[in-house]
Order: structure tokens, then C-alpha cells, then sequence
């Protein structure tokens, strides 16, 4: 006989002892997130066939399609051998019958929540005649959190950590832990790194270790992974070893034995995630070993239990003459070289989560090693939780540079660097949460255009109503192209406040401050022109990429001053004329968003009705402090129909832009 939902709702109550329900009753703040769904009335009838067992897993996907289906159509859950990826379902209709199969029961977890999407977003017929086949493009979707152990978040823009801001072992019932576990589900996020890559030893202490056991019994039923960042001096540290070679057998020692700990606590731990030897933190190359032989030796500890190390390449030393050349010439020696459980991680571009900039190399060359992109959802350079920039226009274009030349992604797994607080809304703006979003959708299927997942989102957080999606559709799409404009255009890239990254300076270069942390480096503004030259003639990176690539890239006029160091008689106009264009495009999206009043909530349209008028205020500021900065070295005046400046120069260099919220008051006392 099929189980009955009360069955199931019992039995599992008496194990499981939850005392959580799918969705808490929120004001409209953005907690929900694209979350907010409707209970009927009447509760859907959702059943296990005869061959398939109650997993935790199982339960949540029973209790969502119950709470939330609203079709008169019952549902029927099986676990089935079929020819499709474990983290993969099968729906199909037979009669009044709604058919969800998986190999496992994360795929009827994701397929329950695949149909709960299609009903969110106004799609809800399932054809009898074909039914719907999904699999993820990538094995590991994993975030990437930079929360340290003290609850801070390095980059975080959304208040404290969620897994360290409180006393876990003593939150037997952490909402908070199983609502972010729901979110990432939903999208298919299937793993989580808790810590942040600039590692505290302390991570792997016994009282770290039982938290993440903790964090990762809550996660687990959703079917997400828990890692963690490790600082490779840890031997040293926690172990009191006096080195942290990775060749010295006390030193693997530790490792095998801390790591047999780890698993003890946390059976399915997923592994390490390391940053070595990158802004001054230690690594393999203290003691004169490669990248390459630390990773391994982590790798062969972990390989007993199925762990994987995620190998950060993003590394930079002072004193060099291009930082973008760095990790392809550190990394590429070694190609080949890595175990087959190590995994190197490489930001998307090769300088550091820039508005825009090219490829890494890396991602071209490195033909005998397991790769994987690293995508940044907090805007740490993209106007933080203020600005609206949809990322997903960012990242299709990573994808479409590596097939262009690869014709396939060739990545078994993906990360995104999450944006994620204990704020209400859990970004610190509602508009920056359609990152995380599109970040698990795109981990899903890199497939799916930024209209696609845009309109998605916009339909499940705020409204199906046509005359707002299609508006905000294109605000969303048109978002980072207006960030780039009044930002960084043509290729310019890394123009920085000194001591954060929202701001624009391009005149910081403090004596005594390594060279490539400083704008300058970076846009080498002279009397001639403006641009880095990685031609031939300068640092040649451009001869990293293969031919294709590099021919795009050198004639690419989005990468201009990226390549070239371009006269201003050639570049100066279009320089005006890209950032008038990024200030037109902020202030447009003010006179869009007014407009939605209707159908957003008063408390939502508000708060982010302040966060535009923000964006807008401060693209006239980035605008006013490049261009006035540039013309002291061009000594051309604006064109025509470029407006005049709202600030003088003086003045901006003065008054450094501000990451917090600040009034028109405040620009009047500017001096």
C-alpha cells in the first residue's frame, strides 16, 4: 500500500524532533527570499511509491510539495534506477498523477522544488507526452563563505556570520541554519564552505570541529556538504610541530590523524579548501615545495574518506610587473602534477573579481588538472550591497569565453563567494539576493539565459505581474553594464578607494604601499594616454591565451585599456561618453523603480527605492572623480553634450566616498 502523508509526518516527527516548519510567517522584509509561497487551503495529496523508503531528505521534499502545491493533481515520489546524473529527477504526468523520480533522494528533493518554481513562475503545465529530464552541469555547487571564527565576514556587506555569530551547540533548534540550507536547496547549491580562506588555525580545534558537525547534521538533510578553509601552517600551530612541510612525515602524520578526527564527527565531510601562500599566507612554497605537492599531500589524507581539496591559484607577489601574469606562470609548471582528488580553483579573471576583465589563462591551459571556476556573488567591487548589478551577465560571459575555445565547460565543479549575513534579508539589499539566486541556477544549468533566471526571480520574490517582470527584467540585465560604464569602462579595472573597494580613487598611491595596490599600477594614466600595454610591447600577457582568444581579446573594444595603452586623443571622448552613459543608465533605474510602487510592498519599495537613488548619487561621483582625475593628464576638455561635473577635484580627493548610507546633507559639506 502507498504510505500516506500522516504516516510520514508522524514517523518522522517522533525521529527527527525538528520542531521546524518549511517556511516561518515573515513581514515583507526580503527573509523569504524567492521563497514566498502560498499554503492552500487544502494540503496536496504527496505519496512514496511502494519501493521507495522515508529518508530526512525525502520528508522535506513531501513536506514542501504538500504545504505548497496547489493543483488538484497528486504527486508520487519514487527512487528508480534511471539513466540520469544522482543529483538528477525525471517528472512526469500519468492521468491526475504527477510523477517525480530520482536515483536518489537529493533528486527528488531538487525535483520538488523544481516544480514549486514552475508553479511560482506561472508554468505549471506538465505535458503527458514528454516528460522533463534534468541534471546539474556541475557535481560540486558550492559557496564559499569568508565568515571568520570572531563572526565577522571579510567582504561581507550583510551584517555577522550565521555559523559563527552565535553558540551553535546550544541552538538545538537554529532556524536560521535550516531556512539557509532550504534557500540553497531550492537552487540546487549542494555544498557550503563555513569559513573564510584566510583560515584561522583554531578551524581545526576539537570545539570547531564539533560545531561544524553541527552545522553540517542541520545542513545535511538538504543535501548540502559541509567544507572547510584550513591554514596550512595548522601542524605548526595546533599540532606544535616545528615545521608544516608537507614532505615531513610527522606533518602528513597530523594531517591523516586530524582528518580521521574530522570524519569521525562528520562522515560525509566534503574536504579542504586551501589559500596558500597568497597574501602572506603560509604554504608549501615556505618550504620550498610546489603548490602542487601541498595539495597532494592533503589529497592523500583525504582520499580514504572521498574528500577533495579545492586549491586556491590566485596568487600575487609584490614587486611584479603584472599581477595578471602571476598565477598562470605559478600554476601552469605544474599541470598534470595534482592528484586526481584536488580540484584548482581559479577566479574568474585574472586580476581580482573586477567589474570586467578577461579569462583567466588558466582556464585555457591547464589541460591535465581538475578546475574550477571561482565566481564572487558579494559585490565586493560591484557597488557592495548598495548597487544593483546582476552578475549573471558576468559570468554568462566567462562561460561563453571557455567554450568558445573549448567547446565544452570542462569543470566538474563551481564556487561562488557568498553574500550572505544575518541581516533580514539575508544580502543586505533585497536586488542582491537575484545573485545567490542566479548563482545556483547557473550551477545547475550555465545554460539558462540572465532574462530567463532574472524574470525567475523577480516572479517568485515580488510579483507575476507583467508590467513589472519585464521592466525589471531588463533593469536587472542592463545592471552591470551600467556598473562597468560609470565605473571602470574600457578594459580601466582596479581604481579603488585605498582602504576599501567601493569608492573610486585613481589617484591612491601612498608611499610605502605595494606598487599593485594602488590604482595607478593598474591604469597607468601619463601624459601620452591611459592603459596597461599586455602586448608584446609590455608585459605580454596577451601571449598566454591561445591564438583565438587572443585575438578576440587584443580587438575587443571592451577590453581596450585592459591590452593597450591607448593615446587620449583616441580613447578620451569615448571615455566621457561611457561614463555619461553609466550615469544615465543609475538614474534610469530610480524613474523604473518609482514606477513599480504598486506592486511592491511598502517597506521593500522604500528601502530600495533609497538603495537606487544611492546607486545614482554615487555613479555621478565615480564619474566626476575619473574623468576630472584623467583630464589632468589629457588636458582635453569634456565634449560636447558631456554635462559639466557635479564636484570639483579637490574636493573628492578629500572626501572619500563612504560604504555606509549617507544623506544629500552630507554631500553639502564638502568644502
Amino acid at each position: 500500500m502507498k504510505k500516506t502523508l500522516f504516516f510520514l509526518i508522524i514517523l518522522l516527527s517522533l525521529t527527527l524532533n525538528w520542531g521546524f516548519k518549511a517556511c516561518q510567517c515573515y513581514a515583507e522584509t526580503g527573509h523569504q527570499l524567492w521563497l514566498r509561497m502560498i499554503e492552500p487551503q487544502q494540503e496536496a495529496n504527496v505519496m512514496l511509491s511502494d519501493d521507495t523508503f522515508l529518508t530526512p531528505t525525502i520528508y522535506i521534499a513531501i513536506d514542501e510539495l504538500s504545504r505548497y502545491w496547489r493543483k488538484d493533481t497528486d504527486i508520487v515520489l519514487r527512487i528508480a534506477n534511471l539513466p540520469i546524473d544522482n543529483d538528477g529527477f525525471c517528472i512526469s504526468k500519468e492521468n491526475n498523477n504527477i510523477f517525480i523520480q530520482a536515483r536518489t533522494d537529493r533528486g527528488l528533493l531538487y525535483g520538488a522544488y523544481y516544480l514549486l518554481r514552475r508553479q511560482s513562475t506561472g508554468n505549471i503545465k506538465i505535458s503527458s507526452s514528454k516528460p522533463i529530464i534534468e541534471s546539474p552541469k556541475f557535481k560540486f555547487r558550492i559557496l564559499n563563505h569568508w565568515d571568520n571564527l570572531n563572526g565577522t565576514i571579510e567582504r561581507g556587506f550583510a551584517g555577522r556570520s550565521i555559523f559563527w555569530n552565535i553558540p551553535l551547540l546550544n541552538q538545538k533548534n537554529n532556524t536560521i541554519l535550516r531556512e539557509y540550507a532550504r534557500a540553497n536547496a531550492s537552487v540546487g547549491i549542494n555544498g557550503t564552505v563555513l569559513n573564510n580562506v584566510n583560515a584561522s588555525p583554531q578551524i581545526l580545534s576539537e570545539e570547531n570541529i564539533l560545531k561544524t558537525a553541527y552545522i553540517a547534521e542541520t545542513l545535511r538533510p538538504y543535501g548540502i556538504k559541509v567544507y572547510l578553509s584550513v591554514n596550512f601552517a595548522s601542524p605548526k600551530v595546533l599540532g606544535g610541530l616545528p615545521t608544516a612541510d608537507p614532505l615531513d612525515e610527522d606533518v602528513c602524520k597530523w594531517w591523516k590523524e586530524k582528518i580521521a578526527e574530522i570524519y569521525n564527527a562528520i562522515p560525509d565531510f566534503g574536504g579542504f579548501l586551501v589559500k596558500a601562500n597568497s597574501e602572506g599566507q603560509p604554504g608549501p612554497g615556505d618550504y620550498h615545495r610546489t603548490h602542487a605537492e601541498g595539495a597532494n599531500m592533503l589529497a592523500d589524507a583525504l582520499r580514504p574518506y572521498g574528500g577533495i581539496v579545492m586549491w586556491r591559484a590566485f596568487v600575487y607577489a609584490p614587486n611584479s610587473p603584472d599581477r595578471a601574469n602571476q598565477a598562470y606562470d605559478e600554476f601552469m609548471p605544474l599541470d598534470g602534477l595534482f592528484r586526481d582528488n584536488v580540484i584548482v580553483q581559479i577566479k574568474n579573471g585574472p586580476i581580482d573579481f573586477q567589474p570586467r576583465e578577461p579569462a583567466s589563462p588558466l582556464f585555457f591551459s591547464m589541460r591535465k588538472t581538475n578546475i574550477m571556476p571561482e565566481f564572487q556573488i558579494t559585490q565586493e567591487y560591484t557597488g557592495e550591497s548598495i548597487h544593483t548589478c546582476f552578475l549573471s551577465t558576468m559570468w554568462h560571459e566567462f562561460f561563453d569565453d571557455i567554450q568558445s575555445e573549448r567547446k565544452i565547460l570542462p569543470f566538474s565543479a563551481i564556487a561562488g563567494v557568498a553574500n550572505i549575513g544575518n541581516s533580514e534579508n539575508w544580502c543586505g539589499s533585497d536586488m542582491a539576493q537575484a545573485n545567490w539566486y542566479a548563482f545556483g541556477r547557473l550551477a545547475w544549468n550555465p545554460e539558462l539565459s540572465s532574462e530567463e533566471i532574472a524574470s525567475e526571480w523577480l516572479k517568485q520574490t515580488y510579483t507575476n505581474a507583467p508590467k513589472f517582470v519585464e521592466p525589471m527584467t531588463r533593469v536587472l540585465c542592463d545592471s552591470r553594464e551600467a556598473v562597468v560604464n560609470y565605473m571602470m569602462p574600457l578594459g580601466i579595472h582596479h581604481i579603488f578607494a585605498g582602504n576599501h573597494h567601493y569608492g573610486p580613487e585613481p589617484w591612491y598611491a601612498p608611499r610605502g604601499v605595494r606598487a599593485d595596490w594602488t590604482p595607478p599600477y593598474y591604469h597607468k594614466a601619463d601624459s601620452l594616454g591611459i592603459g596597461f600595454d599586455r602586448t608584446a610591447t609590455g608585459s605580454n600577457n596577451l601571449a598566454q591565451y591561445p591564438e583565438r582568444i587572443r585575438s578576440r581579446y587584443d580587438m575587443a573594444p571592451e577590453y581596450t585599456l585592459y591590452f593597450h595603452h591607448v593615446s587620449w586623443q583616441n580613447v578620451w571622448n569615448l571615455l566621457c561618453e561611457k561614463y555619461d552613459t553609466g550615469v544615465r543608465q543609475a538614474e534610469g533605474f530610480v524613474d523604473v523603480w518609482r514606477s513599480m510602487k504598486e506592486f511592491v510592498d511598502t517597506e521593500r519599495f522604500e528601502l530600495q527605492l533609497a538603495k537606487f537613488d544611492r546607486q545614482a548619487k554615487d555613479a555621478w561621483w565615480w564619474r566626476d572623480a575619473c574623468l576630472l582625475y584623467f583630464q589632468t593628464f589629457s588636458k582635453m576638455p569634456f565634449p560636447e553634450g558631456s554635462p559639466a561635473p557635479r564636484h570639483r577635484l579637490e574636493d573628492l580627493q578629500k572626501y572619500q566616498l563612504r560604504m555606509d548610507n549617507y544623506t544629500a546633507a552630507d554631500i553639502s559639506k564638502l568644502p
